[in-house]
């Protein structure tokens, strides 16, 4: 039995839940998300949103969880929205932008110029005496992640010195050098 896929959703207000042939849609201050689904029902009753299944088979079993929690991302991502920080750890990294054009120096001979998705909000802080930062700021969870993903995986932290580009709270897996 789902223990997630049981859990009922509260809908804050301000927030709107259309439900029209399999298509759920959510509309709340910071935009608008869809979402198809199969093998669930979602039930939207009383200021909550429920989903179960019809049955205890496998596919309605795994289907009946990670419906319910895409949907919780949903409604948290259009009333709140996600943030991810991305700290860059080396001499020389720098980090700026200019709309949603972020330019990326990590050291290579060249600087990385990357065009974010619109539903993306970029920003970049650089203060003196610290390693600059990346913010992501979206309403779509999975894009926000996958742009930070993206992102990260132009330089990830190794593991000696701890260069490279990690998120912002992000203990690193440290290994000891040449013993002499």
């Amino acid at each position: 039995m789902s223990r997630i896929g049981n859990n009922p959703i509260p809908v804050p207000s301000g927030v709107t839940v259309s439900i029209e042939n399999n298509i759920l849609t959510v509309k709340g201050k910071l935009g608008e998300l869809t979402q198809s689904y199969e093998h669930v029902e979602i039930t939207f009753e009383d200021n909550e949103l429920r989903v179960s299944r019809p049955s205890d088979s496998k596919i309605h079993r795994t289907m009946h969880g990670l419906y319910r929690s895409l949907v919780n991302n949903m409604v948290e991502g259009v009333s709140e929205g996600f943030e991810k920080q991305l700290e860059l750890v080396g001499v020389g990294y720098r980090a700026s932008n200019q709309g949603q054009k972020l330019e990326l120096a990590l050291g290579f001979s060249h600087n990385i110029v990357l065009d974010i998705a619109p539903e993306v909000k970029v920003e970049t802080v650089s203060e003196k005496g610290k390693n600059p930062i990346v913010k992501l700021v979206s309403h779509d969870k999975q894009l926000v992640g996958q742009v930070a993903a993206k992102i990260r995986s132009f330089r990830k932290p190794e593991p000696y010195k701890g260069k490279g580009v990690k998120f912002v709270g992000e203990q690193l897996r440290r290994k000891a050098g040449k013993s002499a």
